[in-house]
């Protein structure tokens, strides 16, 4: 099987080439070609380096998804984005890369099969952004998409247009709406959630951070860790089980702040919790105020995709990846 990874230098797509290199038949059948691409070059991990190549270039850029469908991959990740905060702020960027780029790839694979008969699986990360307010208490597989930023409504029409496509037979199409991915490992993005993995990453490692929320607010959860087995399992299940709905809401921990803080504080201690200072942001606030904040993500239980229960087990899968099982 050729595996392509769009978006492999991202935080996901490393991980996930990790995790391919980690174990070689976690997809369940052999890889004889893995293709990493991004807008800069990915690392290649040295047990994956003899079936490996990389490309750096831009997917919205023209030509450049011609240019990775003519190698007929038979899995492709679009892992590829620009997120959240970033497109909010710029509405160009945002919907040429977050948009346009999807759409070109989309295209390129349909006409890949006018061709010569291809239908790769395709597996998109999608995201909780697709709704907006008014929510229930618990959102369910029937809520509509109805998104409130920029961000979100690319992600959605992406998503619509994976259904159609994967409808006609163009592709075999998965969306992946994943949760605030927390903790996130390396140094703060542009994502306007990422306050979220930076109250808890910096004073794990006795560095301040900024909080510019309520502790109240609630928010949908999952580890870097539980995003992996995602995409995993994604390429590995039977999707004459998902039928027309292809894009799926994933598991989840439904938490408040204040409960990040305290679980912080039982594993790190007070003097961690101590680094963490108080700055509300009016602008991330009123972004953060038009999320989901609870799911019943059980479509997507019963098709076999698990997350964390408590954020004391999302703490410790960051310590027991990124900081040695010790802090």
């Amino acid at each position: 099987m050729h595996v392509m990874i769009i978006g492999a230098a991202g935080m996901i797509g490393r991980k996930l080439v990790d995790k391919l290199a980690a174990e070689p038949d976690a997809l369940a059948y052999e890889i004889a070609k893995l293709t990493l691409v991004d807008v800069i070059e990915p690392p290649v991990p040295a047990a994956l380096s003899a079936i490996s190549s990389t490309l750096a270039l831009d997917l919205s850029s023209e030509g450049s998804a011609e240019r990775l469908v003519s190698s007929r991959p038979d899995v492709i990740y679009h892992l590829a984005a620009i997120v959240s905060g970033e497109a909010e702020a710029d509405f160009d960027k945002g919907y040429s890369v977050n948009l346009d780029g999807t759409r070109a790839l989309f295209e390129a694979i349909r006409r890949e099969g006018q061709r010569e008969r291809y239908a790769p699986r395709l597996i998109f990360a999608s995201s909780i952004a697709v709704f907006g307010q008014p929510f229930p208490e618990k959102i369910g597989d029937e809520f509509f998409a109805t998104p409130l930023t920029s961000y979100g409504t690319q992600k959605a029409i992406c998503e619509l247009l994976l259904a159609d496509y994967s409808r006609r037979g163009f592709f075999d199409g998965i969306g992946i709406r994943l949760p605030t991915i927390c903790i996130r490992p390396g140094k703060p993005n542009k994502a306007a959630s990422g306050f979220f993995s930076n109250i808890l990453r910096e004073p794990l490692a006795g560095q301040e951070a900024i909080l510019p929320v309520d502790e109240n607010v609630r928010h949908w959860f999952a580890s870097p860790r539980s995003a992996v087995g995602f995409f995993i399992h994604a390429a590995r299940m039977d999707t004459g089980r998902i039928g027309p709905r292809r894009n799926l809401t994933m598991p989840g921990l439904s938490a408040l702040v204040g409960e990040e803080v305290e679980a912080l504080k039982r594993i790190a201690g007070p003097k961690a919790v101590g680094l963490i200072r108080r700055e509300p942001d009016p602008v991330i606030g009123a972004i953060v105020a038009g999320w989901p904040t609870n799911f019943d993500a059980r479509r997507a239980r019963e098709l076999g995709f698990t997350a964390e229960s408590s954020f004391d087990e999302i703490i410790r899968i960051h310590i027991e990846d990124e900081l040695g099982g010790t802090i």
